[in-house]
């Protein structure tokens, strides 16, 4: 899985040579359609391979019982680690993103970005109805908007446009200053979220 991973990632699905994952994984290409159908099985179980790890840590998070500045703040620091763990899963997840195949995206697109899509809003609504987060957000859109910071923050700690574009708009040490990354982060997410 870590041979198509980065093979995706660094050539996109179109561009992507299976006999590269295979030598790179130390099978043959004939062991490889052993296992997957096609190409486009084993990009898709690539993606769910890599997202799992993420979904599962995302899910512990939201179950705990705490505030959801306390959640979110766990989700950006969970981004920063998993984002450098992971880093041609994130750039895989890019290069789907920009430039995959529209049929793959119509495929995927719901697998990966329901969960997320769902628990988020689900932590909103949980915490309007507490009184924390203000009564006036819709939750759905509101989750959207989280998720694309988040995504951003992913892209800018793993993709090399992302990265140089995230020390224009910061400073040039910004990937050394994760503690500051969560702070601002999260006076912005409280400013749009609380109550006024």
């Amino acid at each position: 899985m870590q041979a198509a991973i980065a093979e995706f990632a660094e050539n996109g699905y179109e561009h992507a040579n299976t006999n590269h994952i295979a030598k790179n994984a130390g099978i043959s290409v004939g062991s490889l359609f052993n296992y997957f159908e096609s190409k486009e099985d084993l990009f898709i179980s690539t993606v769910k391979f890599g997202a799992a790890d993420l979904k599962n840590q995302l899910r512990s998070l939201a179950n705990a019982d705490e505030d959801v500045f306390v959640k979110i703040e766990k989700v950006l620091r969970t981004i920063q680690r998993h984002s450098r763990e992971n880093e041609n899963m994130i750039r895989l997840y890019n290069e789907m993103t920009a430039h995959g195949s529209p049929t793959l995206v119509y495929q995927e697109v719901d697998w990966l970005e329901s969960f997320t899509a769902t628990l988020y809003a689900q932590i909103i609504e949980k915490s309007k109805a507490d009184g924390i987060v203000r009564p006036d957000c819709d939750a759905r859109m509101f989750a959207f908007l989280l998720d694309n910071l988040f995504m951003a923050l992913q892209f800018s700690y793993t993709c090399d446009y992302y990265r140089e574009r995230f020390k224009v708009y910061v400073s040039s040490d910004i990937m050394q200053r994760d503690d500051f990354v969560i702070e601002q982060t999260m006076k912005f997410i409280k400013a749009a979220f609380s109550k006024q």
